[in-house]
């Protein structure tokens, strides 16, 4: 049985992706330093399958203990989420990001060649073959219009740190492989753009939590629990049907779910003989937009509750629409996310709010 490391596993995306592999009756190494994840998601994952789960509290940007980890769990696939993922917090600490989400990759696929080579427990191991990243429609910037649905062949030109980040990651990886496949030790790579994750696990055992929490769905729950008095919408005069942003949201099961479906169709000796720009590259969204307005009047109807909302100025760099062409992956691999309706997606996520108030933190 192969294992698979899936980084930031303690993070909201990370742990509902063990959980779908567990699931799946895989063997999973978890790790996250929990700078920023949540130790208490580790003890509910680590229930579900005590047999097959392990959890290594880690940084992937410690070369060494990192190529202990994968040496010592022979590990063979690597999901690669853990990341700083928030734009704001990008611009005003760019290093922060460069240094966590780019140079801890590079790092960490430095880890998985050391193990490959057996110096760090003076044997070799299986070597990771297999690789997933967790990567961001962000990477695309602003879009022409003309672009909109968003193909993968979409120009990138990030606009802020985070996204640009995340491209750089991509093309580290992609040379990274091309240089293992190169000199014969074959690895299968895919790359995959997320548009807007949101939702809960639906059996409620994992859900989102972030300190501060900035997205949208989260903020007008929080508003729904009297934890905010309103929500604020930013800008009304955008060139869409309400005037307000429309986005493309994914539930962060399908996300998931869309990882594992990657990984079981990426096949080593095929990149190999691919050569240069064999990695796989998928946009993951539903192809379906929804505006601000109508997330707010889906929270109203699953809640019951008001919502008070507050109409404020744009915020600069607020593209008016981002919508994924997710055909790619439907025609390749066959996979299209499952969960279409906003009202679904919200009611997931409003039953984790609701019974875990706080999040991970005591009820």
């Amino acid at each position: 049985m192969s294992t698979i490391l899936v980084t930031g596993a303690a993070g909201y995306i990370g742990s509902h992706a063990v959980k779908r592999l567990l699931a799946a009756g895989k063997r999973v190494v978890g790790v996250d330093n929990l700078s920023r994840g949540h130790r208490p998601a580790i003890d509910r994952l680590a229930s579900l399958a005590p047999d097959r789960f392990a959890f290594e509290q880690a940084d992937v940007g410690d070369t060494k203990r990192m190529a202990r980890i994968l040496a010592e769990h022979k590990v063979t696939d690597l999901m690669h989420f853990a990341a700083y993922a928030l734009v704001g917090e990008s611009v005003e600490q760019p290093l922060l990001y460069y240094q966590n989400n780019t140079a801890a990759t590079a790092r960490l696929l430095e880890a998985c060649d050391l193990a490959a080579a057996g110096t760090t427990l003076g044997s070799r191991s299986p070597g990771v073959q297999r690789v997933v990243f967790s990567s961001t429609c962000a990477t695309y910037g602003e879009p022409d219009e003309s672009r909109i649905p968003i193909e993968e062949s979409c120009p990138q030109s990030p606009i802020n740190p985070y996204g640009r980040s995340k491209l750089a990651s991509e093309m580290l990886l992609k040379d990274w492989a091309d240089a293992r496949n190169r000199a014969g030790t074959p690895v299968a790579m895919a790359l995959l753009r997320y548009f807007n994750v949101c939702g809960s696990d639906s059996a409620g055992l994992l859900g989102e939590h972030h300190d501060p929490e900035t997205h949208l769905i989260p903020v007008v729950l929080q508003v729904a629990l009297g934890q905010r008095d309103k929500v604020k919408v930013f800008g009304t005069d955008y060139p869409t049907p309400d005037g307000t942003c429309l986005r493309d949201y994914i539930h962060v099961e399908d996300l998931v779910d869309a990882h594992a479906v990657v990984l079981d169709a990426l096949n080593p000796a095929s990149a190999a003989k691919g050569g240069a720009g064999a990695a796989r590259i998928y946009n993951l969204g539903t192809g379906k937009a929804a505006s601000v307005r109508e997330i707010l009047e889906a929270a109203r109807r699953v809640t019951g509750h008001p919502i008070p909302a507050v109409e404020v100025d744009r915020r600069p760099g607020d593209p008016p629409v981002l919508l994924a062409n997710p055909s790619r992956i439907a025609s390749d691999l066959g996979w299209k996310a499952a969960t279409t309706s906003v009202d679904r997606m919200v009611e997931t996520a409003w039953r984790w709010f609701r019974e875990n108030p706080k999040g991970y933190a005591a009820k």
